[in-house]
């Protein structure tokens, strides 16, 4: 069944044309991306298919069976209802049901009236074939998936994170044919993402949506739009098959870079190595693509590959000692301890309001703590780029919005070792002619990027990033990342974006709650990879802990001699695994991470060892005790 079909869409905004005669359609079951740099109007036209925006010419027509919900980018509630009451608006009539059912079942007359007792009777019935009696757990359990677990709370009370979230509830709850959807992950934490993208694989709903989140674009869809020089570019598959059918594209075409065809590349390949945060596995046809032949049009592109961030650095640079901060009468992080070094790439992840942005503040010295020591050094320059867009202009021009920072960035050595204000602008896909431009006429993500642009341009040596992928096309994002890969500094980032976070971090800090933040070596996927392994082992440890106990507690025989040899040498044992595991620390932080198989050996080198570590330390646990009976 076709679900709509689009005919010659053209959009002009403010003299600029977005798309001129567009054509697609979509059919039953199918899940479109839609992806396109920022500005180019991926907002427009999904609006223009809901309804909202009218095309300056051409139209959209929808089957007549059809009902569809659209999520807006950053939704508006004004009502003053509860938040579970809004939800459940999404279907009013069984809505309505289960609140006059509520109010008979809770008037003393209706035992006594006839017609009441009639009344409660047809409801009773019709809630009974809607199967409806569970329609308010059902939107509790969204809701709580979603992060909101006060669904008293009035909607007008809510913070922009908490509305898009509370409007995704709302949406997933109304079950349409069709869902449209701007930036569905935005505010979301990396779990949250996880629950939304399994539960839209599994719905065979069909949907058009907007992310820059890459993991979830692969997971998720099955056919790719690319909006590009005014045209649409249908790519059937997922991001994993768009990225090589591009690759593809461009080499038959012959029409760009060996440099832009080695991106996509890349891309690829760490797409595959990130399954794990994908929960798929999907085998790479990078071979293929390696065996692509062709001349290729070299486009001179300026590409820094002196090292960023690494001057400056003195030896002190941020030394956080058993820091503890609440607010509003909730621990967020107790005696947490942090002691930066050149070249870390912490990533810091946690369910919404753990309190990750108040750590990354409480580090840059932007917010007091409650107890601890914190001290940054005197050469360090923090870059820090914030959720909240400000510090913008519009009446200036995107390159005098740089130079109000700097002229250019020092970068140190080599022939190029300046990087101007424009050369910044260019890298970051602000092209030439769009540099005079007010920054008034840029959308939402450009304005994002110039943001994080001025955090660049002071060419900062410790560089702070708050949910920097908010709104960023994935265009931007890889040049982001690239930037990063040549960054020296120190590098703290707190996202839910799982992708990002496996291709810039080598370390995660998670909160796990109680004020307890502990840390795991290696990028997103590897933490998660432990955590599901633990979440494997837990039934079987819980199972054991009664039977180890047992002979503790019944058995008060002495130690046997045998016994008596294994608690002295044990502790010795201990103390040499815990030498090796020093070491192995060391060499996990001096090891190459872009020799991702070698990280990967290292990695599973140390958790092994950190459970043998656990078993002795148990077992001496257990000969210590039996040895005091």
């Amino acid at each position: 069944m076709t679900i709509f079909s689009a005919y010659n869409l053209s959009k002009k905004f403010d003299r600029e044309i977005l798309f001129d005669g567009i054509s697609f359609g979509l059919e039953q079951g199918d899940r479109l991306g839609l992806i396109g740099r920022n500005g180019i109007g991926k907002s427009t036209l999904i609006k223009i298919i809901a309804g909202l925006e009218s095309p300056d010419s051409g139209e959209v027509v929808f089957n007549n069976s059809v009902q569809f919900e659209f999520l807006e980018q950053n939704p508006l509630f004004q009502s003053e209802e509860r938040i579970i009451d809004e939800v459940m608006s999404a279907k009013g009539n069984l809505q309505e049901l289960l609140s006059r059912h509520d109010a008979l079942c809770h008037d003393s007359h209706t035992a006594n009236d006839p017609k009441k007792t009639l009344e409660l009777q047809h409801i009773t019935q019709k809630i009974d074939n809607l199967g409806a009696w569970n329609f308010e757990n059902e939107a509790v359990a969204i809701l709580s998936s979603l992060g909101i677990e006060d669904y008293t709370k009035p909607c007008n009370d809510l913070s922009g994170g908490q509305r898009k979230r509370v409007a995704l509830a709302k949406a997933l709850l109304s079950d349409p044919d069709l869902l449209i959807m701007d930036e569905p992950t935005n505010h979301l934490d990396a779990d949250s993402v996880q629950f939304l993208q399994d539960k839209l694989q599994n719905s065979g709903k069909s949907l058009v949506f907007i992310t820059h989140d890459r993991y979830f674009l692969d997971a998720v869809s099955t056919r790719i739009i690319e909006i590009d020089r005014q045209k649409v570019f249908n790519y059937e598959g997922n991001y994993e098959d768009y990225l090589e059918k591009k690759a593809a594209y461009i080499n038959t075409v012959n029409s760009t870079s060996e440099h832009t065809r080695n991106k996509l590349m890349r891309e690829l390949e760490w797409l595959a190595r990130g399954a794990k945060a994908r929960r798929t596995k999907q085998k790479s046809r990078i071979d293929w693509i390696q065996k692509m032949s062709g001349d290729t049009d070299i486009i001179d592109e300026k590409n820094i590959k002196i090292e960023l961030g690494k001057v400056f650095l003195g030896n002190r640079i941020i030394d956080a000692n058993y820091i503890t901060k609440s607010l509003d009468n909730k621990l967020l992080f107790k005696e947490f301890t942090y002691n930066a070094k050149p070249g870390d790439k912490i990533g810091f992840i946690g369910p919404n309001g753990c309190g990750k942005s108040t750590l990354l503040n409480v580090l840059s010295g932007n917010m007091r703590k409650d107890k601890g020591e914190l001290k940054i050094g005197e050469t360090v320059k923090i870059g820090y780029y914030t959720q909240e867009l400000s510090g913008l202009d519009d009446g200036k021009t995107l390159v005098a919005s740089l130079r109000e920072v700097a002229e250019y960035i020092d970068c140190g050595l080599g022939r190029d070792r300046y990087l101007t204000a424009k050369d910044l602008l260019t890298k970051f896909l602000f092209p030439p002619e769009q540099h005079n431009s007010l920054v008034e006429t840029l959308s939402g993500g450009e304005k994002r990027r110039l943001a994080l642009l001025k955090v660049l341009m002071i060419n900062p040596n410790v560089i702070i990033l708050d949910e920097p992928t908010n709104d960023l096309d994935i265009q931007t994002l890889n040049v982001l990342e690239e930037y990063l890969d040549n960054f020296y500094g120190v590098l703290l980032v707190v996202s839910h974006d799982r992708a990002f976070l496996d291709r810039t971090v080598q370390f995660i800090q998670a909160f796990e709650g109680e004020g307890k933040i502990k840390e795991y070596p290696g990028n997103y996927s590897y933490y998660l990879e432990v955590k599901e392994s633990r979440a494997k082992d837990k039934p079987t440890i819980e199972k054991t802990k009664p039977i180890r106990k047992k002979p503790l507690t019944d058995n008060k025989k002495k130690m046997s001699f045998a016994e008596n040899k294994e608690l002295e040498a044990i502790e010795s044992v201990i103390s040499g695994l815990e030498e090796k595991k020093a070491k192995l620390m060391n060499d996990i932080e001096s090891a190459d991470n872009s020799n991702y198989k070698q990280m990967e050996n290292l990695y599973h080198e140390l958790e092994e060892l950190s459970q043998l570590i656990d078993e002795k330390t148990n077992r001496w646990l257990e000969l210590e005790e039996k040895n005091s009976l």
